[in-house]
């Protein structure tokens, strides 16, 4: 008979999600766990903060454990599962929870919290296996990770790219001229947002300049009524029930749109990484993210969270098609439907809306406050691209697929899509290779032309889908 397998386990949670949701979900994976004759080890409650995490710490260090599982009960950022991870010495395994496509709120984003946290350990040379399954159905996925789980991370999977192209040396010259506001730092326990200006100018050419967050605040509040009544006029025309939001956030809003739109004429920013979170809810009193939904419309690409790297990809699509860009995170990926969603709280350019239905006015799924556009994305061949620094090995991922045409599937902005290769080889490939939770969107099939500016650029490719 063999010994029984020691097991420790954390359960990662944000309070800004569906916290009863979230508790629930804890106590059917903690029933699938114990159904697995193991021994279980730490706490079964939620760890939101960073005092509980390190009681769960330091309850976990005394232990021999055979490996540590840590359930992404909700989306959180990536500090919590590297302390734990650096300071247990025991194999990883990352479990998240899939959540019904209903058209309402993303309860859980569970899966981009792996995503994070998937980064964040390959950057530091950790290998971690990962299973997203509900506790219903993971006890099989479960037993088969942790009999797998790899010692150290497997070698990148890159292909070099083709020579360039002229319209690649063509795009990359341009890039050579750009320059990217930078709005605020990137949230914390966020790797994948990270840079270094001084390497991203040596990679792209682009120059990247920090703005402080109440420079943004005291330039809103300073917006002229005009500019106000316009933006208003603006909304109005591409959103439909603006006034069943509340009114006094809506107008921030409409200020932060003339305020970042000020920025980017007066400084010749051609792009803005912003952190929208939580400064805007907290400091000033409202979603930026329908004023950044709006700037990329109009073509100067926004990115959220801070996200360097993921507003040059911007930059380098656009130059591609002349068309409006979108960020999103990937929330969803179901093997029997073979489709995953994109997603995120109302960040994409109205062109991008189902023309079946009007995009409406909304608010923050969990902050409550507006503006966001909430709609589905249309259908149509997209492709998806990130100049990535997974790994720390900078490269170009590069992948394809079909926009489905389907209901949206969350709250805010989301499109339900089908890559060109199966939805579990591509979540595979994230996992493994610890991408990062941004990927860019256009319309349109632009593989080749991205693999020759990756090749202008001298960066390898990882082909996604």
């Amino acid at each position: 008979m063999t010994d029984r397998r020691r097991i420790g386990v954390a359960a990662l949670a944000r309070a800004t999600f569906d916290v009863p949701f979230a508790e629930e979900t804890a106590r059917g994976a903690f029933a699938a766990l114990r159904a697995l004759d193991v021994d279980l080890v730490g706490p079964e409650h939620l760890l939101f903060d960073a005092d509980t995490a390190q009681d769960a710490i330091e309850s976990l260090r005394a232990e021999k454990l055979d490996a540590l599982i840590l359930l992404q009960v909700t989306f959180t950022d990536a500090a919590t599962a590297v302390a734990l991870a650096d300071a247990i010495d025991a194999p990883l395994l990352l479990w998240a929870f899939p959540e019904e496509r209903t058209g309402g709120r993303l309860r859980l984003n569970a899966l981009c919290g792996i995503n994070l946290a998937a980064h964040a350990l390959r950057k530091r040379g950790r290998a971690c296996g990962y299973v997203y399954a509900s506790p219903e159905a993971a006890g099989p996925d479960l037993l088969r990770a942790l009999d797998t789980l790899p010692s150290e991370p497997s070698p990148p999977r890159l292909d070099p790219a083709p020579d360039g192209s002229r319209e690649a040396e063509e795009i990359v010259a341009r890039l050579g001229t750009m320059r990217l506001g930078v709005v605020g730092g990137r949230p914390e326990g966020f790797e994948t947002c990270a840079y270094d200006p001084e390497t991203l100018r040596r990679l792209t050419g682009v120059i990247a300049e920090s703005v402080e967050l109440p420079t943004i605040f005291a330039s809103a509040r300073s917006a002229e009524t005009s500019r106000i009544a316009e933006a208003r006029t603006r909304a109005e025309a591409d959103l439909a029930e603006l006034d069943t939001v509340e009114q006094e956030p809506l107008e921030k809003s409409l200020r932060t749109y003339a305020a970042l739109s000020d920025l980017a004429r007066s400084r010749r920013f051609d792009g803005l990484a912003v952190r929208c979170w939580p400064e805007f809810f907290t400091d000033y009193g409202c979603a930026a993210c329908g004023a950044m939904a709006m700037l990329n419309q109009d073509r100067i690409p926004c990115a959220c969270e801070a996200d360097v790297y993921g507003d040059v990809t911007n930059l380098i699509l656009q130059q591609l098609t002349d068309d409006p860009v979108f960020m999103a995170d990937l929330v969803d990926a179901d093997a029997e439907s073979d489709s995953a969603v994109f997603w995120h709280c109302g960040l994409a350019p109205v062109s991008m809306a189902d023309p079946r239905e009007r995009p409406r006015a909304t608010v923050h799924s969990n902050r409550r406050k507006p503006l966001l556009g909430e709609f589905a994305l249309k259908p149509g061949r997209i492709t998806i691209a990130r100049l990535s620094q997974a790994g720390n090995v900078p490269r170009m991922v590069i992948g394809g697929g079909e926009m489905l045409s389907a209901p949206k599937s969350f709250g805010g902005t989301s499109g339900v899509a089908r890559f060109d290769r199966p939805v579990g080889q591509v979540l595979d490939a994230i996992m493994s290779e610890g991408l990062e939770h941004h990927y860019s969107l256009t319309y349109g099939d632009h593989r080749a032309a991205l693999a020759a500016v990756a090749g202008r650029l001298g960066l390898p490719v990882q082909i996604l889908a």
